[in-house]
C-alpha cells in the first residue's frame, strides 16, 4: 500500500517538474515537452489504477460523478469560471478515495471536451482536475474536511493550483520571451478569474456536499465499496 502510494506521488510530480524544468531552462518545444510529461503522468495513473483491478461496482461511482462534473460543465458553460467540477472532484475523493478523486476529474474534463473541443489543452485539464480530487481524498482519509473551515478554504485553494497549473502551460507555451516579467504578467492576468473559479466552488461545495456526501456514504456502506479506490 505504501509502495503504490509513493508511486502515485512520484507520478502526480511528474507534471509540476516538468514545467519547471522547462521554464528555468527555457528549451526549445518546450510546450511539446512538458505536453507530453502530463500525457505520461495520465497513462501512468491509469494504468495504476487498471492494474488495481477494480471491480465493476468499484468503478461506477467514478463513471458516474465524472459523467455528473462534465454535464455540470457544459450546463454551465456560458458563465465563464463558474463550474461544478471542482466541486465534484472534492465530493468523489473525500467519499472513494484519492484514486477515486483523481479519475473523476481526468474523465470529466476528457468527456466534457468532447462537446468544448479536445486540444493540447485537454491532458492539462485531466491533470489540474484530478489532482483537485487526488488531494482531496488525502485531506479526508486524514479527517480534515470533516472541518467546514478546512473545506471551504480547500475549495477555493483548488481553484488557485487549477489556475497555476493551467496558466504555467499557457506560459510555457505561449509566452515569448519567458522571463520574470511576462510571467508574472501572464498570471496576474489570469488570477481574478482563478478567484471567481474559487468563489463558484465554494458556492457549489456549500450546496452539494453534505446532502451528497452522506447518501454517497450510505450507498458506498451499503454495497461496500472501497474509499481509497
Amino acid at each position: 500500500m505504501r509502495t503504490r502510494w509513493i508511486a502515485e506521488m512520484v507520478i502526480l510530480c511528474l507534471v509540476p517538474v516538468g514545467l519547471g524544468a522547462c521554464a528555468w531552462f527555457q528549451w526549445d518545444a518546450s510546450a511539446l515537452l512538458s505536453f507530453v510529461v502530463a500525457v505520461a503522468a495520465i497513462v501512468l495513473f491509469f494504468v495504476d489504477f487498471e492494474t488495481s483491478k477494480p471491480a465493476l461496482r468499484q468503478i461506477m461511482p467514478t463513471v458516474v460523478l465524472a459523467a455528473l462534473a462534465a454535464a455540470g460543465r457544459i450546463l454551465f458553460a456560458p458563465i465563464p469560471d463558474v463550474k461544478p467540477v471542482s466541486a465534484i472532484c472534492i465530493l468523489a475523493g473525500a467519499v472513494f478515495g484519492r484514486r477515486c478523486g483523481f479519475m473523476t476529474g481526468a474523465l470529466a474534463a476528457l468527456v466534457s471536451n468532447f462537446f468544448f473541443g479536445q486540444g493540447a489543452w485537454t491532458p492539462w485539464q485531466m491533470y489540474s482536475w484530478g489532482l483537485v480530487g487526488y488531494l482531496a481524498g488525502v485531506l479526508s482519509a486524514q479527517g480534515w474536511l470533516d472541518h467546514k473551515p478546512i473545506l471551504y478554504t480547500y475549495s477555493f485553494l483548488s481553484a488557485l493550483v487549477f489556475g497555476l497549473i493551467m496558466n504555467g502551460w499557457y506560459v510555457i507555451g505561449f509566452v515569448h520571451p519567458l522571463t520574470w516579467e511576462s510571467v508574472l504578467l501572464a498570471y496576474a492576468a489570469g488570477f481574478p478569474f482563478d478567484v471567481i473559479h474559487g468563489v463558484a466552488t465554494v458556492g457549489f461545495t456549500a450546496i452539494i456536499y453534505c446532502p451528497w456526501k452522506q447518501k454517497l456514504v450510505r450507498m458506498r456502506e451499503k454495497y461496500a465499496l472501497s474509499g481509497s479506490a
